[in-house]
């Protein structure tokens, strides 16, 4: 949600690709009105209304009891709606945006809704209010940051190069490339209020250590996805493998002491990243799954939906199909996307099931640090045990565990749950030293 996974139903970023028969607008009403009625329906609990306004792609993704268990599963993590805020409306392409904050008491929440040039609902994207930006560094920082882009011409990701004063040509300094978990990430991770990424960057850059964050390819260039045949190398792997590339020429840093620090489903795919990168220096996983995605997709679905105690016969019904879509693609059955866990390509959840982090790891000389939270929900502790078993003895291997933090490093009490991911907070500080401390040394 950094999320691992784009967890159907409430996850930290949902997208509901809805699909069912339209019923053209009337002619007197605004994308606004067709947005804010669309809203209206749900709260009413018309869910079968709501579905006559959307358009055609949508309907065999999500009917009325997939949507009815999604938008009544807002408020059992979120809390109660208290209202909305005021709506904004872009122009995008042949279609209108129209973008709600949603108000809930426990956090807020933004519903996106694309209406096209009929009067189709033809997007719907529920997500965490984003936060305010990022302070700029301090002037006394002992760090500065730039714009810096990974990969040339049109297909070029934009990125943030944090480097420490000192480092210069004879003070070069060891480096870091973060890589994402799932779903589009901004560079600096963010997850509700939260920007995990931006803080341990700054944070090794206090302690002299250079890093590269970038805006996933799902973030900045959607685009190139449109083909809908792709896989985690397309998605993730190939531009890690150039943020190295052009990490090591930068001036002031070692190229021989350019590291990968991986979080979530970037850390699944960080061996995989030293691989075929070559000569990285370590690697840093943090939370990284070391089971099959799709073992772990239900788990967070069932974690969250029961999070109160109790699931909702809808709720359940929407587990089940999960895992009617599981097993369609472990059959290798032919399939579209829409009948996919999350709305994927068949092919990347089959790419994916070939991987076996674990087994990457071993292939490797590199040293490697594993970090991982106690109050994880999302890669939980059989991961973790996995981990510790593959490489128990194993010399490259330093393993810190930390009882009180969550999948984003974050310290908290209780549960975990989504909610928490509302509340700002910071990367835990003696998560970043050690991370920085491994890498000194």
């Amino acid at each position: 949600m950094s999320s691992l996974l784009r967890v159907v139903g409430i996850c930290v970023a949902l997208l509901v690709a809805l699909v069912l028969v339209a019923q053209p607008a009337r002619a007197a009403e605004t994308p606004e009105q067709i947005a804010i009625a669309l809203l209206d329906r749900l709260d009413a609990g018309d869910y079968a209304a709501a579905e006559a306004r959307f358009g055609p792609a949508m309907a065999a993704a999500v009917p009325s009891d997939k949507l009815k268990a999604v938008w009544e599963s807002l408020p059992r993590q979120a809390g109660a709606a208290t209202g909305r805020g005021t709506p904004q409306v872009s122009t995008q392409g042949g279609g209108t945006m129209v973008v709600v904050p949603l108000h809930h008491a426990n956090a807020d929440l933004v519903a996106t809704i694309a209406v096209d040039a009929e009067g189709r609902i033809v997007g719907f994207l529920i997500q965490p209010a984003p936060p305010p930006p990022a302070a700029a560094p301090a002037s006394g920082a002992s760090y500065i940051e730039r714009e810096f882009k990974v990969g040339s011409g049109e297909r070029a990701l934009p990125g943030t190069l944090t480097m420490p004063k000192h480092a210069s040509a004879q003070a070069r300094v060891p480096a870091v490339v973060l890589v994402h978990g799932s779903g589009p990430q901004d560079r600096d991770e963010t997850v509700g209020a939260n920007r995990p990424f931006l803080d341990i960057a700054r944070g090794l850059a206090e302690r002299g250590i250079a890093s590269l964050r970038y805006d996933k390819r799902t973030k900045a260039r959607p685009q190139d996805f449109a083909a809908g045949d792709y896989d985690m190398d397309d998605e993730t792997t190939n531009d890690a493998v150039a943020a190295v590339a052009a990490l090591r020429t930068v001036p002031g840093i070692d190229p021989a002491r350019v590291h990968v620090l991986g979080h979530s489903q970037g850390g699944m795919l960080a061996p995989r990243i030293a691989a075929r990168s070559g000569n990285v220096a370590g690697l840093v996983l943090l939370a990284a799954p070391a089971r099959p995605l799709l073992d772990i997709l239900p788990e967070q679905n069932r974690y969250l939906l029961g999070a109160d105690g109790s699931i909702l016969p809808a709720e359940q019904d929407f587990l089940d199909e999960l895992g009617r879509r599981i097993a369609a693609v472990r059959s290798d059955a032919e399939m579209a996307a829409k009948d996919t866990p999350l709305g994927l390509p068949p092919g990347y959840w089959r790419a994916f099931e070939a991987i076996d982090p674990v087994a990457d790891a071993r292939a490797i000389s590199t040293p490697m640090l594993l970090l991982h939270g106690g109050r994880d929900f999302q890669v939980v502790a059989a991961d973790w045990q996995r981990w510790r078993t593959a490489l128990a003895g194993d010399p490259r291997a330093t393993f810190k565990h930390y009882p009180a933090l969550n999948h984003l490093g974050i310290a908290g009490e209780g549960a975990g749950s989504l909610t928490e991911y509302q509340i700002a907070g910071h990367v835990d500080a003696l998560l970043i030293a050690d991370v920085a401390d491994w890498i000194n040394r």
